[in-house]
C-alpha cells in the first residue's frame, strides 16, 4: 500500500471559481430558524476539518473532490499536521466521523445561503463584473408585464447622466474660460506691463495667444466683447496683430481678410505658413499611372493618388531620390506639376482633333496636359510672350512626347489679329500670386494697389481678346477658360464681370469640376451676375491646394461692332463711341477702277512711293558719275512742258 495523500504538504489553494456559486443570498430559498439553528448546533460537533486522506473504496474521494471545487479549504502548518497525525488516523477509518464532516462543510454553505453545487451538473456560468450581474438582472426579471416601466427606467437613467455630462462641460467651461470670459486684447502691454512686440520668441507667442482670443470674441461679439468696444476697434486689433506674426503689409493683409469671416481668415494666413504637397502628373503618352507609381515605389517614395477626381496625379510623401532627376523623369513619364493647376485644363475638356490655344503656355506643364488629353491630334498654339521662358516651355514639349504643338512667341494681345478661329482657349492670366504665398512670401510684402489696378486691366484686355479668337461656329467648342493664382474679386469676379458686360455674346457655364466653393455674386456692395456662381474658388486652408480661380465661358454668337461698355451703362458721349465704332468697323481699303485691286495688301501709296524712288533714282546716278541735280531739272521742265501742251489743248 503506498503513501496516502495526508502524509503529502498541501499546496497553494486553487482560485476561487464564482461559477460554481449559483446564485445571490436575495434568491436563496429563506431557510427556517430552527434549521439554522440545529446546522449550527451540528456544525459545532465537528471543529475538525475534513482529512486529505483517500478512501479505499473511492467513495470519499468524489466528496472530496466536489469539496474541493467548491472552496479552498486553509492549508495546515506543518506542526498541526505532526500533531493531529495521531488523531486522524484514528478517525480516517471511521464513516461516521467523515459523515459529520461532510455535514459540517455542508451546514457552513447553507449558513450563508448557498447551496452546494455538484461539478458534475451544469451551472449557467454566472458574470464576472457587476455590470454583468446586473444585465443578468434584467434579463430575469424583464417580462411582457413590466417591459414598459423598465423601458421608461432606462430613459429616466439615461436623462440623468446626459444631465450630469452637461453640467460637468459647463463647468469645465467655466473654469477654462472658455464661456462667459471677456478678455482684454486691446491692450498693447502684457500682464507684467511689458509692450507686446514681434521682437522676441516669448512676445510671438502673446502675439498668437491675444489673435486667438481677437478671433474668439469677433466669434461671438454680443456675449464676449468688452462693453463700450465696437467690432471695428477688435478686427483693427487683428489686422495689426496679423501684420505682426506673420509679415504681411497692412493693405494686403486687410484686402485678404475681406474675404473671409476671422476664424477662417486666420485659418488662411496659417496655411500660406505651410508648403503645399508635392503632386506629380503622370504623362499618359508614355506610361500610365499604376506603372509609374510601382516604378516609383521600387525606387524608395512614398506615394498615393491624389484623389479620386484626378486619375493622373499622385501626392509624394516621402523621396530617397530627387524627383527632377530620376530615369522616369528624365524619359518624360512624369512631370511635377502643382494639383491646382490640373483644374483648369479639366475645366477646358479638350477634345480630340481640336484647336487649341493656350495664351500662357509656359512653363508647360497645362500644355503637356491637353496634348495628353487630346492624345496628339489636333493642334495647339502655346503662346508665351516670355521669349526666355518659351525656352523651357520647349524643353517640356520635348522630353514628354508632346507632337501636336507649335511654340510662338507673340502678345497675347495680338492674337486676334495674328490668328484666330479656335475651338477652345486656356487664359492662365499673370496675376498678383495670393493663391502662392507658401511658395513665393515676397508676395506678402511687395504687391501694393497699384499692382491691384494694372493687373486688372491687362486680365481684362486679355480676356477680350480670348473671346475674339474663340469661333463661335465650332460644332465641339468654342469655350475660354478664364484662370488664376490669386484669390482677390478684383482679379477674378471683377474680371469675368467686366468681360460679360464687354462682351453679350458669352455667358457662363458649369466648369465640370467635383470640388470648389461657388464664386461671389455679392462682395464689399459690389453685385455681380447671378450665374458667378458657376465659377469655382479653391484655398489652401479647404482643399489643401494653392489658391486658385476657375470660370468657363462659352461663346454664343459673334462679336457685334457696337458693343456694350463697360458696366452695361452707355458713355456720356453716347454718340462719340459709335461713330468711333463704326469707323474702326470700316474697311478703308483703296478701292482701284474696275473694282479690282492691285495687290492683296490694298494698293500703293503713291505720295510715299514717290520719295523713296526719287531718292533711289539719285543714288544710281551718283554711282554712275552724273549730277542728279541736272538729270532731274531736266526732267522736270519736261514735265512742266507737257502740262501746260494738255492744258492749251483743253
Amino acid at each position: 500500500m503506498g503513501q496516502g495523500r495526508r502524509m503529502k504538504k498541501q499546496g497553494i489553494p486553487p482560485p476561487l471559481d464564482e461559477s460554481l456559486v449559483t446564485r445571490k443570498r436575495k434568491y436563496a430559498p429563506a431557510a427556517p430558524v430552527e434549521e439554522q439553528e440545529k446546522k449550527r448546533r451540528t456544525g459545532a460537533k465537528a471543529p475538525k476539518k475534513a482529512p486529505a486522506v483517500k478512501p479505499a473504496n473511492g467513495s470519499g474521494t468524489k466528496s472530496r473532490s466536489k469539496l474541493s471545487k467548491i472552496v479552498a479549504l486553509p492549508q495546515p502548518s506543518d506542526n498541526e499536521i505532526s500533531s493531529d497525525e495521531k488523531s486522524d488516523e484514528d478517525d480516517v477509518d471511521d464513516p461516521d466521523v467523515m459523515e459529520d464532516e461532510l455535514d459540517g462543510v455542508n451546514d457552513e454553505f447553507a449558513e450563508s445561503g448557498s447551496d452546494i453545487v455538484d461539478s458534475d451538473t451544469e451551472v449557467r456560468k454566472a458574470g464576472m463584473w457587476s455590470d454583468d450581474e446586473d444585465e443578468d438582472d434584467i434579463e430575469e426579471k424583464l417580462t411582457a408585464a413590466n417591459i414598459e416601466g423598465l423601458s421608461r427606467k432606462l430613459d429616466m437613467q439615461r436623462a440623468i447622466e446626459e444631465a450630469e455630462a452637461q453640467a460637468e462641460m459647463e463647468e469645465a467651461a467655466m473654469q477654462t474660460n472658455i464661456a462667459g470670459d471677456k478678455p482684454e486684447v486691446l491692450d498693447d502691454e502684457d500682464e507684467d506691463g511689458r509692450p507686446i512686440t514681434n521682437l522676441a520668441a516669448q512676445d510671438l507667442q502673446l502675439l498668437r495667444t491675444r489673435l486667438s482670443d481677437t478671433i474668439r470674441v469677433l466669434d461671438d461679439f454680443k456675449n464676449v466683447a468688452e462693453e463700450g468696444r465696437s467690432r471695428a476697434e477688435y478686427r483693427a486689433r487683428m489686422l495689426k496683430d496679423i501684420c505682426a506674426y506673420y509679415g504681411y503689409s497692412e493693405y494686403l493683409a486687410d484686402k485678404l481678410m475681406d474675404l473671409f469671416t476671422p476664424k477662417e481668415a486666420f485659418a488662411f494666413f496659417e496655411a500660406n505658413e505651410t508648403p503645399r504637397p508635392v503632386v506629380i502628373r503622370t504623362n499618359t503618352l508614355r506610361t500610365h499611372r499604376r506603372e509609374l507609381a510601382q516604378s516609383l515605389i521600387n525606387r524608395g517614395v512614398q506615394l498615393e493618388p491624389i484623389g479620386k477626381w484626378s486619375k493622373v496625379g499622385l501626392q509624394i510623401f516621402e523621396s530617397n531620390v530627387p524627383l527632377g532627376a530620376t530615369p522616369e523623369y528624365l524619359a518624360g513619364h512624369y512631370i511635377l506639376q502643382a494639383a491646382s493647376s490640373f483644374l483648369p485644363v479639366m475645366a477646358l475638356s479638350p477634345q480630340e482633333n481640336e484647336r487649341v490655344l493656350d495664351m500662357a503656355a509656359a512653363p508647360g506643364g497645362k500644355t503637356t496636359h491637353i496634348a495628353a488629353l487630346m492624345k496628339n491630334t489636333g493642334c495647339i498654339f502655346a503662346n508665351d510672350s516670355n521669349k526666355q521662358r518659351a525656352k523651357g516651355l520647349i524643353g517640356n514639349i520635348h522630353r514628354l512626347g508632346v507632337k501636336n504643338t507649335i511654340v510662338c512667341n507673340y502678345s497675347a494681345l495680338e492674337f486676334p489679329k495674328v490668328i484666330g478661329g479656335f475651338d477652345r482657349i486656356l487664359l492662365d492670366a499673370p496675376c498678383s500670386g495670393t493663391g502662392v504665398i507658401a511658395k513665393d512670401a515676397s508676395v506678402k510684402t511687395n504687391k501694393t494697389e497699384v499692382d491691384f489696378m494694372k493687373l486688372p486691366h491687362l486680365q481684362k484686355q486679355l480676356i477680350l481678346a480670348a473671346i475674339d479668337s474663340v469661333d463661335h461656329a465650332s460644332k465641339t467648342g468654342g469655350y475660354i477658360v478664364y484662370s488664376t493664382c490669386s484669390v482677390t474679386v478684383e482679379e477674378n469676379e471683377q474680371v469675368v464681370q467686366y468681360a460679360l458686360n464687354k462682351r453679350p455674346n458669352v455667358k457662363l457655364v458649369e466648369t465640370g469640376l467635383a470640388f470648389g466653393k461657388e464664386g461671389f455674386t455679392r462682395f464689399m456692395g459690389k453685385i455681380f451676375h447671378p450665374s458667378m456662381r458657376l465659377t469655382r474658388r479653391y484655398y489652401p486652408h479647404t482643399y489643401n491646394v494653392d489658391g486658385f480661380f476657375v470660370a468657363k465661358l462659352k461663346k454664343i454668337g459673334p462679336t457685334p461692332p457696337n458693343a456694350i461698355g463697360a458696366n452695361g451703362v452707355a458713355n456720356a458721349n453716347g454718340k462719340q463711341a459709335s461713330d468711333k465704332q463704326s469707323e474702326e468697323a470700316i474697311d478703308k481699303t483703296p478701292i482701284v477702277e474696275g473694282g479690282q485691286q492691285d495687290s492683296d495688301f490694298g494698293g500703293w501709296d503713291e505720295e510715299e512711293d514717290q520719295k523713296y524712288m526719287e531718292r533711289a533714282e539719285r543714288a544710281q546716278l551718283r554711282r554712275k558719275g552724273k549730277n542728279p541735280k541736272t538729270m532731274f531739272g531736266k526732267v522736270k521742265e519736261s514735265q512742266n512742258g507737257a502740262e501746260k501742251s494738255s492744258e492749251k489743248k483743253n
